[in-house]
């Protein structure tokens, strides 16, 4: 799979405070890649730099396998890392056109672009009449405009309400299935494992994780239980080898794995010792409670 992106070593301070230490991550052609961290965690500065706008203090990067200079790079790149800047007065195909002009692109895409944000029909209307939402659907129509093989953006759904999320979750989720690549920086869990294929977790300028999202969520998960008798329930259980630790939480006994234990050995095991369930339900911890995890062995370290 071709490598689009490659971040070696990554080293960024303001003075006294270390944004980014040494971190080292590749973006493979074709996923969708997020940057997930709370406020002040460096996924902001690591995309300035890769977009240049921010100076290294050192490490590395490289675009599309290092073939080419990052400018000439970065032309293959479509970015929005601050709040859209449009010219109020002026409509969203008139504000297109001035992209266009200054980046050499053919009007033809305009409209091909407004279609893909769902704001074609709203062309003509002043950029001053839009929503939060459609002004950030506009800067995803520009930063398309030249076809680009990565889009990033950094906080994509920031302040939208509900509906307006739920459209850029969409919208994001379409170009990606059209082919291009998408990297995206948000502190929102619940946005980065419904969106995204892949995950780079950070927290104080340090990776915690990098891999896939299903990589991340894919332990060996827990079991709700319950039966007429949740004390010796609960007794049993932590005597089975694949129990990591059990909890009683309201009516349901909380077992949670460190081997794989499936829905009919656990039934076998229970009638075994003569133990009858009225509930079992098997889940998979979340991307919220693996971060959760993450964050707290780091704390622990």
């Amino acid at each position: 799979m071709e490598t689009i992106l490659t971040i070696n070593n990554l080293d960024k301070r303001y003075g006294k405070v270390h944004a980014v230490k040494n971190i080292s991550f590749e973006i493979k052609k074709g996923n969708v890649y997020g940057i997930l961290g709370p406020n002040g965690s460096g996924k902001s500065t690591t995309l300035g730099i890769i977009l240049n706008v921010v100076n290294k203090t050192s490490g590395s990067y490289s675009w599309f396998g290092g073939t080419e200079n990052t400018h000439a790079a970065l032309k293959k790149v479509g970015a929005i890392i601050e709040r859209p800047n449009f010219y109020p007065y002026m409509s969203s195909y008139q504000n297109l056109k001035l992209v266009c002009d200054i980046k050499g692109i053919p009007y033809e895409k305009i409209n091909e672009k407004l279609e893909l944000v769902g704001l074609l029909d709203r062309k003509d209307s002043k950029f001053r009449t839009y929503s939060l939402g459609m002004k950030q659907r506009l800067a995803i129509a520009s930063a398309l405009l030249n076809d680009p093989e990565i889009l990033i953006l950094d906080e994509p759904t920031n302040g939208l309400d509900p509906q307006g999320i739920r459209q850029i979750r969409d919208i994001i989720r379409h170009i990606a299935s059209l082919g291009t690549t998408i990297l995206l920086a948000s502190h929102l869990l619940d946005e980065v494992e419904k969106v995204c294929t892949h995950v780079v977790v950070l927290r104080m300028g340090e990776i915690l994780y990098t891999g896939s999202v299903n990589g991340m969520t894919a332990n060996e998960g827990f079991f709700e239980l319950q039966s007429d008798n949740n004390t010796q329930l609960k007794e049993v259980m932590t005597q089975h080898p694949a129990v990591e630790k059990v909890e009683v939480n309201e009516e349901k006994v909380i077992v949670y794995l460190n081997s794989s234990l499936n829905g009919s050995e656990l039934n076998r095991y229970l009638s075994e010792k003569g133990i009858y369930l009225s509930h079992m339900v098997m889940r998979k911890n979340s991307l919220e409670e693996q971060f959760i995890q993450l964050t707290a062995k780091k704390n622990a370290n």
